[in-house]
């Protein structure tokens, strides 16, 4: 595995979902998947590796702790069993989460979408009933009952 499936996924992803300039795409390593912007990163020391890393939104502040408490949940009891994880960009101060994919024979642009599709809907949760809810509706997601989580 190399560089070539790297680029070679790249151009089927983009020909299962329609978008036009693949190579624009391998160029710049991102893409925008649902509203999220999503890098696809590639790296000489680990060749036989595709690396997807979805930009959720910011942390609004005074919730940081608690949304830090949550990610750690969901990365022990959700995402751990899919090689993904959810961090910090400390230079945005967004939630990201960065999904590890081995470049096998088996994976395709098909199923790359499918992992697309899968982890933006787990952000617009992110989004919209963590990032963006009501100080009422934080309270309840966040008071320690575990009800939030979702798979």
């Amino acid at each position: 595995m190399s560089r070539e499936r790297y680029v070679e996924l790249v151009h089927e992803v983009c020909d299962v979902v329609g978008l036009p300039d693949a190579d624009y795409v391998v160029e710049t390593q991102t893409i925008e998947i649902e509203g999220f912007d999503v890098r696809l990163d590639h790296f000489e020391n680990d060749p036989d590796s595709l690396y997807v890393c979805f930009h959720y939104g910011a942390i609004t502040a005074g919730r940081t702790l608690v949304i830090f408490r949550m990610m750690l949940e969901a990365n022990l009891l959700i995402y751990a069993q899919d090689q993904a994880q959810l961090g910090l960009d400390a230079d945005a101060g967004s939630i990201v989460l960065l999904v590890h994919v081995p470049m096998g024979p088996e994976i395709t642009g098909e199923y790359l979408a499918d992992i697309f599709t899968h982890y933006a809907e787990h952000g617009r949760y992110w989004r919209n009933n963590i990032l963006e809810s009501g100080d009422e509706m934080f309270e309840g997601i966040a008071s320690g009952n575990y009800m939030w989580l979702r798979a």
